[in-house]
């Protein structure tokens, strides 16, 4: 006993120590955004270096923002853990089995992924659950081989079939959203034109559908998937979904799956609980559960979107229902597993979410009480996230332009900047670091996935410029199963931005020898231009995906 109180007085210790420090380290940010504001109002700038200046600040103010959204999740995470684990604990055995409808959207997946997949549906040990197979794939597409398309048509029924899932089509329109919506609508009865249905489950449905638990078609949920999220859907009727995480299962052999996973967990990890905490959870669009209710009573999955789970989330939450988060790895799937398909990826989510951030700011604007603040800053934070590229951008160029050009002059005064710079970045990244390794993470494995989000900032930049001005996209879906090498034409961004912050290096390190003064700044940048071109020379590494060891 003595021995088990002793470990609780420690474990307490370090959980008020970890939420001291995360306080501390929002303190250093706000103190160094105030000084970074204060010393652009007090400059004097010729014409060309305000404007400059300006663009720097607001990257700075963007990340610092950001930063403190971060820290701010952290410490609810920290603050409410006791919580979150009794949460989890306390899902206690169902006493009644609601029926749930167990569904995956799928367009033109390989077969033995949907194979896989539909197994795992079949395992699942909940005993009041209707599978159900939802086939978006479009069978008319003048670029397919008609006779290629016929025979996997056969066999997607064929498999459907053979596992004892029940089988739904209809004419295509809205993609995932569509098809979920027109499912919707025949759960309710309502029937509409090109649509067939096979009824390959070999039991009858008594009741509709109380919970609707959806998956892409590369998830494969663990046999006990469903049980946990029904006791907490049942706990509190007020919740419309409960999000679980992803899990990516490819990452063994290959560089990429293993950094968008491990970039995935910087998310799912603190983040998402909390957000839960906040009641401003948004569904990640699979691995979660949803209630009907609800989704009936705001119409649907938004099918004006590409990321129509982030946009169904603000729906949700402007009628008054919850959202939660149970972070326990449920189910697994494939990562992206060359840069193609990671690209791909990353760019319909950041066409989606920037788009939104349009509708996130225009409602804000007409109704700012339709939401509590907590929640307006929490789709703040994730509206603007993919805005990062051009963030990068301004980062990476700056160095550049004052070792190359002078510009702008007052980078010759760095003392400033290091004495509130310093404790905030050491203490931010500590903080970042030894957060993770509390959760299990390495390093080394952290950086994979901040390298591979840094290198993206070509994708970020083109789709969040068209998701502001409104281009809604198409959905397509990420191979699998391939790891092919890009040209190096495609990676052109990367490559000169690379190329200009080893050449501004190089030439600081001229002038340092030459000029001597300002010794301070021309040392900085040269750091920052070295600090960037080591990062972006992770494409070639990250280009090359597949590892043989």
């Amino acid at each position: 006993m003595r021995y088990f109180l002793q470990d609780r007085r420690l474990a307490i210790s370090k959980t008020r120590l970890l939420a001291g420090l995360v306080l501390l380290a929002t303190l250093l940010v706000f103190l160094y955004l105030i000084v970074r504001t204060v010393l652009f109002f007090t400059t004097d700038y010729l014409w060309h270096e305000k404007i400059l200046a300006l663009v720097l600040l607001f990257a700075e103010a963007f990340i610092l923002i950001h930063t403190i959204g971060y820290f701010l999740n952290i410490f609810h995470s920290i603050a409410h853990s006791k919580g979150l684990k009794r949460i989890e604990q306390s899902l206690c055995e169902l006493e009644d089995f609601p029926p749930v409808a167990i569904i995956v959207s799928s367009f033109k997946e390989p077969l033995h992924v949907v194979t896989d997949t539909l197994t795992c549906f079949y395992n699942l040990t909940y005993p009041n659950k209707y599978l159900y197979f939802l086939d978006d794939t479009r069978y008319d597409l003048p670029q397919d081989d008609p006779e290629k398309m016929r025979a996997y048509q056969k066999a997607i029924d064929a498999v459907c079939e053979r596992i004892g899932v029940n089988l739904f089509r209809r004419e295509w329109r809205g993609a995932k959203a569509g098809m979920i919506n027109d499912f919707l609508d025949f759960v309710e009865g309502k029937e509409k034109k090109g649509f067939t249905f096979y009824p390959f489950e070999d039991k009858k449905k008594r009741e509709k559908e109380k919970y609707i638990i959806v998956f892409d078609a590369d998830m494969n949920p663990f046999p006990d998937f469903v049980q946990p999220l029904v006791a907490m859907m049942e706990r509190n009727p007020r919740l419309a979904f409960v999000q679980t995480p992803q899990y990516y299962s490819n990452f063994e052999y290959n560089r990429v799956a293993r950094a968008s996973g491990l970039q995935q967990a910087i998310f799912y990890e603190y983040i998402c609980e909390g957000k839960s905490i906040q009641d401003a959870m948004f569904c990640c669009g699979t691995n979660v559960i949803f209630r009907r209710q609800a989704l009936m009573e705001v119409g649907g999955f938004d099918e004006s979107s590409v990321t129509e789970d982030f946009a169904t989330s603000l729906k949700f939450h402007a009628k008054g229902w919850g959202s939660a988060y149970m972070n326990k790895v449920c189910a697994f799937g494939m990562g992206p597993e060359d840069l193609g398909g990671y690209f791909r990826q990353q760019f319909r989510w950041a066409l989606g979410t920037a788009g939104l951030f349009r509708k996130i700011a225009g409602a804000f604007l007409r109704d700012p009480s339709r939401l509590p603040f907590a929640k307006w800053w929490e789709y703040f934070l994730s509206g603007t996230h993919y805005f990062v590229g051009w963030v990068f951008l301004v980062m990476a160029y700056c160095p550049i332009l004052y070792l190359f050009f002078g510009i702008p002059t007052y980078f010759a005064r760095p003392e400033i900047y290091l004495l509130f710079f310093t404790p905030y970045i050491t203490l931010s990244l500590s903080m970042f670091v030894g957060t993770f390794h509390q959760r299990g993470y390495k390093l080394k494995e952290v950086l994979q996935g901040i390298l591979l989000n840094a290198i993206t900032f070509p994708v970020y930049i083109m789709a969040s410029a068209l998701g502001v001005l409104g281009v809604k996209g198409t959905f397509v879906i990420t191979p699998k199963g391939q790891s092919n090498v890009l040209p190096l034409s495609r990676l052109w961004p990367q490559l000169v931005t690379a190329v200009l912050s080893f050449g501004a290096f190089v030439w600081g390190l001229n002038r340092i020898y030459y000029e001597r003064e300002p010794i301070g700044a021309i040392s900085m940048n040269c750091f920052w231009s070295l600090y960037h071109f080591l990062i972006l020379s992770a494409v070639l590494y990250f280009n090359h995906p597949e590892e043989r060891n």
